[in-house]
């Protein structure tokens, strides 16, 4: 048997097995088309720009979904995804001999809603939840920045994904 058709045979088999087994993927929607107002979120710590970051990360991920649209306008939407960056905070987890903190842990804390503008529907209300994420403090000091820029990036990443999958699975309850 020659190589490329053995492998297609296994696409095709892990295909069949994936379709039959009920497999679907947790970050596509392709219910009816439905368009989002995603609203830049108050930023209420010193972090410039982290709420553009929040907007962009948001726009990403719902950009992954078949039948949903982000819109800049909200007449017209369907829903409306609003929230606010309550508070950062960076507190030091432990220390090395010499008294230094050697990790920190970034906390950031938010709050948002998704809610149906016609029906005035809440669809989700998370009234405040926190997100952590530890990084390495360096005798560098543009390591370390380094360090809590990519931590905030994951929390970005992650509170994203968790809004948007929350968002699929509400919307697949209508």
């Amino acid at each position: 048997m020659k190589p490329i058709f053995r492998y297609i045979l296994v696409v095709f088999a892990v295909a069949t097995l994936l379709t039959a087994c009920g497999y679907r993927n947790p970050y596509y929607y392709s219910g009816p088309n439905r368009s989002i107002y995603v609203k830049t979120w108050p930023n209420r710590t010193n972090i410039l720009l982290l709420d553009s970051k929040l907007y962009q990360s948001l726009i990403k991920w719902y950009q992954k979904a078949g039948s949903l649209n982000i819109t800049k306008d909200k007449e017209g939407a369907d829903y409306i995804l609003a929230g606010e960056i309550v508070s950062i905070n960076l507190p030091s987890l432990t220390y090395s001999g010499t008294n230094t903190t050697s990790e920190v842990n970034i906390r950031l804390k938010v709050r948002y809603i998704l809610k149906d503008l016609k029906t005035e529907k809440v669809l989700i209300e998370v009234p405040s939840e926190t997100w952590t994420e530890e990084y390495k403090v360096s005798a560098n000091s543009s390591e370390t920045r380094d360090n809590a820029t990519e931590a905030l990036e994951i929390i970005v990443d992650e509170l994203s994904q968790k809004i948007y999958q929350n968002s699929l699975l509400e919307f697949s309850k209508l």
